[in-house]
């Protein structure tokens, strides 16, 4: 894989993808800076090579004209802070303002440009905007995982005016690496464990994990649909009528596979979708009429918990309920709290989604799990296809 450890960068001017996509409050302070702490050790290998450092990403989803609001002046102050040097600001990513910003860097300078997407260029992944990208450096660095998934100009097209300098960054090749050991080289038991809304997601990663895994768990919103296609009454539940058929073909695989598929047993239920709504526990195919499935319950944990304890590789993805209420967390926090003494005893774990890591951060679990995924759809998608525009663009 070729990565920034594998180039020198003395002299040049890095033209480095991040993935400064961050949440910003109603005052622009920043409410978690994970994604830009993980991207400081490939601008700090590139500074200490003696290199110049030009920073280009997306924020939000503008319409394809600046928006203050998803400005990326915003960030200038506190990544500066976190890189202990004054960061400048280019007001746009292309034309003279940015050309002239990039001329007078010199060896140690860090430069980050405005917004990708206050041009639609971006996102259409129009080559003559990636070659106006590509003029302002002399090597691409492409450490923004979160965006691989995507044909985009500064996250594929740029890379082919680089042939010979185009490398990963550190975000890159960690989220590479720690993908490709669950998938390849992963140690057994191989444990799956699937949550979130809906099975419609989450169908080829499924069906692309049978191959692979020992254990299949699944848990929230999509595991009402799995009951209701078993015969069980779901109550007013989550279900996905139209996917029943494939609820029903991705448990007959997994028995044809001889993968250990686990559904819940008992549910939480809530009379409303609301965290003071009345809530009690039930056989999860026996839910009355008028109340809705929004957690696993006690059982269940009891049985995933085992089954994780058992496991020696585990891949995550998906809440097991509604834990953004507290009265619904529970299975989610056990789930979680299962992996990270799976972990301790020398499990593999990686975390990938957004929901996911939402869990494992608001539980402060980051620390006590092998690899916490920065990107959710790019994880995905490269467990689905086994690949991704933006990777192949550098080649591995």
């Amino acid at each position: 894989m070729k990565t920034v450890d594998n180039y020198n960068f003395q002299g040049k001017k890095a033209l480095v993808r991040v993935d400064f996509n961050v949440p910003l409050d109603a005052n622009f302070n920043i409410t978690d800076d994970t994604r830009i702490r993980a991207a400081l050790p490939t601008i700090n290998k590139i500074l200490a090579d003696g290199g110049a450092v030009i920073l280009m990403s997306h924020l939000g989803r503008p319409k394809d004209i600046p928006e203050d609001k998803f400005s990326l002046k915003h960030i200038v102050n506190h990544l500066s802070k976190e890189l202990g040097k004054s960061v400048a600001f280019a007001d746009d990513c292309i034309g003279a303002i940015a050309k002239d910003a990039a001329k007078n860097l010199n060896p140690g300078d860090v430069l980050l440009l405005e917004n990708l997407r206050f041009h639609k260029q971006e996102t259409a992944g129009t080559e003559s905007f990636a070659q106006e990208l590509a003029s302002l450096g002399d090597v691409y660095v492409n450490d923004a995982f979160g965006t691989a998934h995507r044909a985009h100009a500064s996250t594929t097209i740029v890379a082919k005016f680089f042939p010979n300098d185009k490398v990963f960054g550190y975000v890159m090749a960690n989220e590479l690496a720690s993908i490709d050991k669950v998938l390849t080289c992963s140690e057994k038991p191989l444990t799956a464990i699937m949550g979130g809304a809906k099975v419609s997601g989450k169908i080829l990663i499924i069906e692309n994990l049978l191959d692979k895994i020992n254990n299949l768990i699944i848990g929230g919103g999509m595991a009402y649909t799995f009951v209701k296609a078993q015969g069980g009454n779901v109550g007013g539940s989550l279900v996905e009528e139209d996917k029943l058929d494939i609820a029903l073909k991705i448990v007959s695989e997994a028995k044809a596979k001889g993968v250990n598929i686990y559904i819940p047993v008992d549910t939480i239920i809530a009379d409303k979708f609301a965290n003071d709504a009345n809530n009690k526990t039930v056989d999860i195919k026996n839910i009355p009429s008028g109340w809705m499935g929004l957690d696993i319950g006690p059982e269940t944990e009891k049985i995933y918990a085992e089954v994780i304890a058992n496991s020696k590789t585990i891949l995550w993805n998906g809440p097991m309920g509604v834990f953004e209420m507290e009265n619904f967390e529970h299975g989610t926090k056990a789930v979680a709290e299962a992996i990270v003494a799976a972990t301790k005893k020398g499990a593999y774990s990686l975390i990938g989604g957004g929901d996911s890591v939402a869990a494992i951060n608001k539980y402060h679990f980051g620390n006590d799990v092998s690899y916490v995924s920065t990107g959710g759809g790019a994880l995905l998608e490269y467990i689905e296809s086994g690949s991704l525009p933006g990777v192949d663009a550098i080649g591995k």
